[in-house]
């Protein structure tokens, strides 16, 4: 399984931008998905995430400005990110819950990590 994230860059604030990142490979089924940061210095932290059902949840840092989504059919998770700030600079993780085939559990996957950098 292989989860490709894509979409960072730099931004000026106030700027969006949109991560994408598509889960790979002998995949059954999806439970959640969801979007971590780490800023330089810090701790990682979770951003948003969304279930298979599509409840979602987001840090409080970044409601009402980023919006998560999913397309199933492609095994995609998307973080719409608006109205950015100097404080959303971080590398970006994407992180999937999943089964693949013969699969008894839950396992959870990572991506490689986005740059997003916010700064005039």
């Amino acid at each position: 399984v292989q989860l490709q994230a894509s979409g960072g860059g730099l931004v000026q604030p106030g700027g969006s931008l949109r991560l994408s990142c598509a889960a790979s490979g002998n995949i059954f089924s999806i439970n959640y998905m969801g979007w971590y940061r780490q800023a330089p210095g810090k701790q990682r932290e979770l951003v948003a995430f969304i279930t298979s059902g599509g409840s979602t949840n987001y840090v409080d840092s970044v409601k009402g400005r980023f919006t998560i989504s999913r397309d199933h059919a492609k095994n995609t998770v998307y973080l719409q990110m608006n109205s950015l700030e100097p404080e959303d600079t971080a590398v970006y993780y994407c992180n999937a819950n999943l089964k693949t085939y013969g699969d008894t559990w839950w396992t959870s996957y990572w991506g490689q990590g986005t740059l997003v950098t916010v700064s005039s």
